[in-house]
């Protein structure tokens, strides 16, 4: 194992697309949202185990998670789990990141990945980061997985390739990224062969992605500077506030990778999924002879096709004559949604903010 290797989780969303098992004082990547005994944190902090050494390992979350994230993943010493006194997206946490490896390794070559993805082949999951983290220790390069496409997706980000060769023949050059498409244009990117849906895990030098820091979002790296000497120490977390207060928000992939040159994607399929809606985990849940996946003890269904029941505890719920529905029960919470609305469950979580209270949230 190299020492060299560092691996940065993000774990600071709220998870609304999964009310109402996902609350905010809970999110899903707390959950054993897979039923397999363990949250996807936990498989997410496992997955790296072998990539790099613990002590290599940050998380970046809420100051709301620290003690879920010390209760889920009592390995980590509090150096490693950088809390966040407010959401600002990705690439203030990325740059928050930064500095902190900086005083633990300037050599370091990190790989940064959400907390709540789904990989199916671990094994070929590994060896795509072991590549991965190969090439940008030889190269100045700031590289994305792209993964290949199983159908048209209108929910994933796209990446197209370049045509040309480098010296790791699954790795090109970026030539496009593309935010969520309609259907149509989803279709083209399917069948033309050359575009791959965004993962959102990067890998990268230390060194090169702070160097693309200074040059394409310097009024962000600027603000994390100023923290030299004080990382670590315990005027680090009034340093943090102070800063958060004034950065401003903004991804990793519109601040930096759709304007950096020096982009690169590695293609894989190591059976991906950004557990991003209940649809999603639909698609990669056992299903019964009818179709429908069932999370929970007590469940009875009847005349039901193609549906998601996941209930908690001990209580029994009886379904019938439903074709195509989520069905969700969490404590004082019942969903029941086509699947094919479920994009409008962001919407009624804001509505039940608005109008209820944050109770049920």
């Amino acid at each position: 194992m190299d020492n060299n290797n560092f691996c940065v989780i993000m774990a600071g969303g709220i998870g609304s697309r999964f009310w109402p098992l996902s609350k905010t004082s809970k999110p899903k990547q707390f959950l054993d949202i897979l039923g397999t005994g363990k949250t996807l944190l936990r498989q997410t902090f496992e997955r790296f185990s072998s990539i790099c050494p613990t002590n290599n390992v940050y998380v970046v979350t809420s100051e709301d998670y620290y003690q879920l994230v010390k209760d889920q993943l009592p390995e980590l010493r509090d150096y490693q789990i950088l809390l966040e006194p407010q959401r600002c997206n990705t690439a203030p946490c990325i740059a928050y990141a930064n500095y902190k490896i900086l005083q633990e390794n300037p050599n370091a070559n990190i790989v940064v990945a959400p907390s709540d993805h789904l990989i199916l082949r671990e094994e070929e999951f590994i060896r795509v980061i072991g590549e991965g983290l190969k090439f940008v220790s030889e190269n100045e390069a700031l590289l994305t997985l792209g993964i290949k496409p199983g159908r048209p997706e209108t929910g994933y980000g796209y990446i197209q390739k370049k045509e040309g060769s480098t010296k790791y023949p699954e790795i090109k050059k970026v030539k496009t990224f593309t935010e969520k498409p309609n259907i149509e244009m989803a279709k083209v990117f399917f069948e033309s062969g050359e575009f791959f849906w965004n993962s959102g895990i990067f890998l990268w030098s230390l060194n090169s992605i702070m160097k693309s820091f200074q040059q394409h979002l310097p009024d962000v790296n600027e603000l994390f500077d100023q923290g030299i000497g004080l990382y670590g120490k315990p005027e680090e977390k009034e340093f943090i506030l102070k800063t958060y207060k004034t950065c401003r928000k903004i991804s990793i992939d519109y601040g930096l990778m759709e304007k950096a040159d020096n982009v690169y994607v590695l293609t894989a399929d190591f059976g991906w999924s950004d557990l991003g809606t209940w649809g999603s985990l639909y698609e990669h849940s056992h299903k019964d002879e009818d179709r429908n996946v069932v999370i929970g003890k007590n469940i009875l269904h009847y005349d039901s096709k193609n549906c998601m029941v996941n209930v908690s505890g001990k209580k029994l719920v009886v379904v019938q004559g439903l074709n195509d529905y989520i069905v969700v029960e969490s404590e004082d919470k019942i969903l029941i949604i086509r699947k094919q609305d479920e994009q409008k469950i962001k919407d009624i979580v804001n509505d039940i903010q608005a109008n209820i209270g944050d109770h049920y949230l």
